[in-house]
């Protein structure tokens, strides 16, 4: 077994997240992520190509006997925007890529392509609007992405578009944009550096999992794996109530250790792997919670559906304020989630492939 992993979250640690949450990667954009995941893993890794949609595919052999090949996606996508038209005067119209809520949009700082530029979302201030139109939800077609005079010459039309959020430590949290899904690249590309030689590591950094798993799709049949795991960010819906009362209905929570998926929209886990993981988590004191059933999917509804099937499953580390310009999770959440990861891949042989029928 490998030498038992206690991941930190220091100083190069937290740079390394910095890039990653603060780089712009909008779905069908993922090239500045993708420029990172290589510089990482240049001395980390058995092969390593960009297929022809985009996903990086990294692959570290283990050393053991009767390895099983397992395959860990992360996706480097993010939600975000799309110029679409040009108005004049450095005004774009965009649309949306990925799940965005509009009411989250408005005078909200962006930065455009690949060489950052600075914009900011905008529409009519308060004072020039009716009662009317403040009463009605603004859509996406009545904003504006303004990157001022002069503007139009550095961007042009399809460039992505992000919000211009820095990662932050807020005490025990992080805040950032794009932690969904880049705490999942930051630990995938640590797996890697600490890759357990008892299986073959099949890693892949996928494309557009925001438009609908559409990476994990040809990385799945490329790898053709034993087993899949998605490692993602869930929403925490652990806000009190509003009338004051406890919130008893959370389907994950901050502070609650790593989600392990048991149904989501897209994917029912694998009762096998559910049970790895739980046991694995109890057995090594790592805190853990169900991801309760409910809406939403992982690159892990791609990859459980591939070739004659993949048993699959999720693990994710819960997050607010997902797919908007700021996300906070907890630094400890997410080492957990790193910690329960490695211990259980480390303990992992192919008994736990026996037919369910016979478990």
């Amino acid at each position: 077994m490998t030498e038992k992993f206690s991941p930190e979250f220091g100083q190069a640690e937290l740079d390394l997240l910095s890039r990653l949450s603060n780089a712009l990667a909008v779905s069908g954009d993922e090239q500045e992520v993708r420029e990172i995941v290589y510089e990482q893993l240049q001395d980390f890794k058995d092969s390593m190509h960009t297929d022809a949609m985009g996903n990086v595919l990294v692959r570290h052999e283990g050393s053991g006997p009767n390895r099983l090949k397992v395959m860990v996606a992360a996706h480097m996508d993010e939600v975000g925007m799309m110029l679409t038209k040009e108005d004049g005067d450095g005004l774009f119209e965009f649309v949306v890529v990925g799940g965005v809520d509009p009411r989250q949009l408005v005078g909200k700082p962006v930065m455009v392509g690949r060489d950052h530029i600075p914009g900011v979302i905008g529409t009519k201030a308060i004072h020039l609007t009716t009662k009317e139109e403040r009463e009605q939800a603004l859509k996406v077609n009545a904003l504006r992405i303004d990157v001022g005079l002069g503007g139009s010459k550095l961007v042009e039309i399809g460039d992505r578009a992000t919000f211009s959020t820095t990662l932050q430590v807020l005490g025990p949290s992080l805040r950032g944009k794009a932690l969904d899904d880049r705490l999942g690249v930051f630990n995938l590309i640590q797996l890697l550096k600490n890759a357990p030689e008892n299986i073959d590591l099949l890693a892949a950094f996928t494309v557009q999992e925001e438009l609908g798993l559409r990476g994990a799709i040809t990385a799945a049949y490329q790898l053709n794996p034993d087993i899949g795991i998605a490692m993602d960010s869930t929403p925490a819906n652990d806000l009190p109530h509003f009338d004051g009362e406890e919130n008893t209905t959370h389907n994950t929570k901050l502070d609650g250790g790593p989600a392990i998926y048991l149904m989501d929209g897209a994917t029912i886990g694998d009762r096998r792997l559910v049970k790895w993981l739980t046991e694995t988590a109890d057995a090594e004191g790592i805190p853990w919670q169900y991801r309760q059933p409910g809406r939403g999917g992982t690159d892990a509804g791609a990859i459980h559906k591939t070739r004659a099937g993949v048993p699959s499953v999720s693990v994710s580390v819960p997050q607010r304020y997902l797919h908007s310009p700021a996300g906070l999770v907890r630094i400890d959440d997410e080492l957990n989630t790193l910690k329960l990861m490695h211990a259980a891949l480390s303990r992992l042989d192919k008994s736990i492939l026996i037919p369910q029928e016979n478990k």
